[in-house]
């Protein structure tokens, strides 16, 4: 099956190790080991004779049953058989998205999202059809538009909430309105909210509200254990649920025994977890803020609930070279917004935990951007 390159993949990973400045990376700061035996009160002695003395075997076929009641408790209503794990937050998108569509099918993209949400329905032949969101309504959802575009053959309609690059939320009033629209067609919804978590309200899930809804996440972004390799689609509808099982037993059978543990030991804490990623974020948001403003070429449109925010510039350059000469000449990675199909804008990120390396990395971008000419 030939298929785009992923572009975002393709821009940061031969990138990461060699920059100075990592303004491209969207997860909050990595979480150690003993960072998350003390935050969580784990019996470290314990902890580590179960390491040492489990036989590594397959892991639990379904998900780890402790794994999958600390999933189904960060949700309303939502019980252990709705979740199943797969290998990251892309190995439960991959599933969805191979595993539930036909030939016949359409697809609705709201775009700009994860590239994985449409570049896979056009390399298995299936229609799609996109809805881009319009910075200058601070990249919301026009239902209209929404309506018009989805039909009684659109099988999926796919998003990201909050959305990934912009950071744009949508509340459980504004994801009824979508619902509606789903319902009306017989259409299942694939919402990947990866980076649902930072407000200090619940954020209602697409799986609280549909029948037909499909929440997909991970423990990479919010809750700092890339490394994990931890992912999970939450299904309450049966039928669905078993396409996804059958699927993912082609695709990876099961996950690892001591990642599924280990994410469940930090979701069973998902308050202090939630807690140690906003005292992260929500300064350096302050500080990337305050940086824009008094950057005259920048702007940026509505309110970030992420790690990132999708910065848009008046320069006369785009946005992929503009990212290259960055790099190659302050040592600055930032994430080109054509990785998401977006132009003359990029992504930066404020995840990582040295506000000092934020201030200088923004500081030298600024130095940077006084030698363009608009």
């Amino acid at each position: 099956m030939a298929i785009k390159d992923f572009k975002v993949e393709k821009w940061l990973n031969p990138r990461d190790a060699c920059c100075s400045y990592n303004l491209g990376a969207s997860c909050v700061k990595a979480i150690s080991l003993d960072e998350l035996v003390e935050l969580s009160g784990e019996n470290k002695e314990e902890l580590t004779k179960y390491f040492f003395e489990t036989h590594l075997h397959y892991g639990a076929f379904f998900g780890l049953p402790r794994l999958l009641a600390a999933v189904a408790g960060t949700y309303k209503n939502i019980m252990p058989e709705m979740v199943l794990t797969f290998h990251g937050g892309t190995g439960a998108n991959s599933a969805v998205l191979t595993g539930m569509l036909e030939k016949g099918d359409n697809v609705v993209a709201i775009v700009p999202n994860y590239q994985q949400h449409y570049s896979i329905p056009e390399a298995l032949g299936i229609e799609v059809r996109f809805l881009h969101l319009e910075k200058s309504d601070g990249y919301k959802v026009d239902t209209k538009k929404l309506d018009r575009i989805v039909d009684s053959k659109t099988k999926l309609i796919t998003l990201s909430n909050p959305n990934n690059p912009t950071g744009s939320y949508m509340d459980a009033d504004e994801l009824k309105e979508i619902i509606t629209i789903a319902e009306k067609n017989g259409s299942y919804i694939l919402c990947d909210e990866i980076y649902r978590g930072l407000s200090d309200e619940y954020m209602p899930s697409v799986a609280d509200l549909y029948e037909k809804g499909i929440s997909t996440s991970s423990m990479s972004k919010i809750y700092s254990m890339a490394g994990t390799r931890v992912g999970w689609a939450v299904v309450k509808e049966k039928k669905a649920y078993d396409v996804l099982e059958n699927r993912r037993s082609y695709d990876s059978i099961c996950n690892g025994v001591f990642d599924e543990l280990i994410a469940a030991i930090a979701l069973e804490n998902n308050d202090k977890m939630l807690e140690r990623a906003r005292n992260i974020v929500r300064p350096n948001k302050k500080i990337v803020d305050e940086w824009i403003k008094k950057e005259p070429a920048l702007s940026i449109y509505g309110e970030s609930f992420t790690t990132t925010v999708l910065v848009h510039y008046d320069y006369d350059i785009d946005e992929v070279t503009l990212c290259t000469d960055i790099y190659e000449k302050t040592g600055i990675l930032l994430c080109h917004g054509d990785c998401f199909e977006e132009k003359k804008c990029f992504r930066l990120g404020y995840g990582f935990g040295d506000s000092k390396l934020l201030e200088e990395g923004l500081k030298k971008l600024s130095e940077y951007f006084a030698s363009l000419k608009l």
